[in-house]
Order: C-alpha cells, then sequence, then structure tokens
C-alpha cells in the first residue's frame, strides 16, 4: 500500500511562486509514476504533470508549461512541484497521485492519492 502526503500549500499572490513536495511510503513506491492534480472549486478534479520513475519522461497540462516544473529523487520526499508565475486561476486543492505510468497518470489512471494541499492565488 502507498501512502502519499503532501505538503507546502498556503496563499501566494499572483505572479509569485510556491514549492509543493509530496512524500511517498510503502514498499513499491518508487517503481511508480508519480503526478499532480488539481481540483478548482465547483470544477472536476484535473491532471497537471506526471513524471516516470527516473524522471526520463514528463508530462504537463498544456495551463501549466513554462510554470510549473515537476522533479523527483526519490529519497526521502521524492517529489516536487515548483510552481513560479502564479496566477489566480491556479487556486485548487493539489492531490499528489501515482499510477502505473505518465500516460496513464494523465488519463486519471489513479492508483493511489494523496489528500490534497490548498493553494490560493490571490489577484
Amino acid at each position: 500500500q502507498v501512502q502519499l502526503v503532501e505538503s507546502g500549500g498556503g496563499l501566494v499572490q499572483a505572479g509569485g511562486s510556491l514549492r509543493l513536495s509530496c512524500a511517498a511510503s510503502g514498499p513499491t513506491f518508487s517503481s511508480y509514476a508519480m503526478g499532480w492534480f488539481r481540483q478548482a472549486p465547483g470544477k472536476e478534479r484535473e491532471f497537471v504533470t506526471a513524471i516516470t520513475w527516473t524522471g526520463g519522461s514528463i508530462d504537463y497540462a498544456n495551463s501549466v508549461k513554462g510554470r510549473f516544473t515537476i522533479s523527483r529523487d526519490n529519497a526521502e520526499n521524492p517529489m516536487y512541484l515548483q510552481m513560479n508565475s502564479l496566477k489566480a486561476e491556479d487556486t485548487a486543492v493539489y492531490y499528489c497521485a501515482a499510477g502505473t505510468s505518465v500516460q496513464r497518470l494523465r488519463a486519471a489512471g489513479v492508483l493511489y492519492w494523496g489528500k490534497g494541499t490548498l493553494v490560493i492565488v490571490s489577484s
């Protein structure tokens, strides 16, 4: 059983930056692709980005390309989401996710979810 715990959310002004972290535990978590989803108030949960176990393949939603960067070190705190040039429309609960591949994660084929961390971007 993989457990995912997010941290780093908070309140930031538009144009600012935040860095989210996802700590994973479990016997086989290192073999999974991992990613981030978000859910804004009144909207469906949507894919943000994902990365393979090796970091060799990364995918981003068009809405965050060039502003967000996903990384992974597979050590104690294996995944990060650096968010720059934040906009009010980035306000959402951000969820860490694990799945079998980047492609499956993009298609919402998630095996494990974290509980989420709230990001609020004030305009």
